[in-house]
């Protein structure tokens, strides 16, 4: 594995999971007797989780409320 010239390094995927470092997440590198460690800062975020806070308001041009979209999902509307 080779950091860019940019100083860009790709995570494998399954140490990411693991390490619960999805998208977004926070990180912390440091620095200790010549040792680089990279960790989560605050609580991981589940795949699912990071998902919906992506999509968060993201219909809101629909300028409806919750209860009128959750109508027209049932077919009510």
């Amino acid at each position: 594995m080779r950091i860019t010239s940019k100083g860009r390094v790709t995570i494998p995927q399954e140490i990411r999971e693991k390490a619960g470092l999805f998208p977004n997440t926070e990180v912390e590198f440091k620095l200790e007797k010549g040792r680089v460690t990279l960790r989560a800062i605050g609580k991981p975020r589940s795949v699912g989780k990071a998902a919906v806070e992506g999509l968060r308001g993201s219909l809101k041009h629909l300028k409806k409320t919750t209860d009128q979209m959750m109508a027209l999902t049932r077919g009510e509307g």
